[in-house]
């Protein structure tokens, strides 16, 4: 179970970001944090291991790796989702243990994002030893998506995809937020999860 506090942060919207295909946009954002009681370092070793958790996703069939987790490492991401299917391919763009794992989407559409870990002294309760907060980001820009990416059904247009899809990003975000604390853990209990999201669309 978790409990959703879904507030606009102030300052956060779509934001100006350089992506590197094609140059300054806007972007949609959607960002998932929450308190874990287990230290950084052991948060950051797990996040390392993508496919590991890859599964909490319901739209993710599969993931293939091409090397250690470290900066160039690519994952080739299998989804599928109402008549579609489509593979994505991501890519490891910098780490810096045990703080921060930074990845971008290489073809199809301009996405990149991050986890980010912290020491969290302050989400200690009192029969806890350490915490860590935990973040997920993903910005990407629904206008750069291809139009020959997916094989679409006759009279669907890639628009009306990306409007039905956007929605399901915030929700995958919070859903393996929330199994990476319980794995981590070792057992399930109410998790507060704090939501940001720019524009309202997403």
């Amino acid at each position: 179970m978790f409990r959703q506090k879904a507030r606009p942060r102030p300052g956060f919207d779509a934001r100006k970001f350089t992506f590197s295909t094609s140059g300054v946009t806007d972007v949609d954002e959607v960002e998932v944090s929450t308190v874990v009681y287990v230290p950084p370092e052991e948060v950051y070793e797990f996040l390392l291991d993508f496919p590991g958790y890859a599964r909490y996703s319901e739209y993710l069939d599969r993931v293939v790796q091409d090397g250690d987790g470290s900066p160039g490492t690519n994952y080739d991401l299998v989804f599928s989702w109402w008549k579609l299917s489509y593979t994505a391919r991501s890519a490891v763009t910098d780490v810096s243990p045990p703080t921060r794992i930074d990845w971008r989407i290489v073809k199809d559409i301009d996405a990149e994002g991050y986890w980010a870990v912290e020491p969290d002294p302050d989400g200690v309760p009192a029969d806890v030893e350490t915490a860590s907060r935990v973040r997920f980001h993903v910005a990407f820009d629904p206008g750069s998506a291809s139009d020959n990416a997916v094989d679409l059904p006759r009279l669907v247009s890639m628009d009306w995809v990306i409007e039905k899809v956007k929605p399901l990003i915030r929700k995958e975000a919070t859903k393996i937020v929330e199994r990476v604390v319980e794995d981590l853990e070792g057992q399930e209990r109410d998790v507060d999860l704090e939501i940001h999201a720019g524009p309202d669309s997403v």
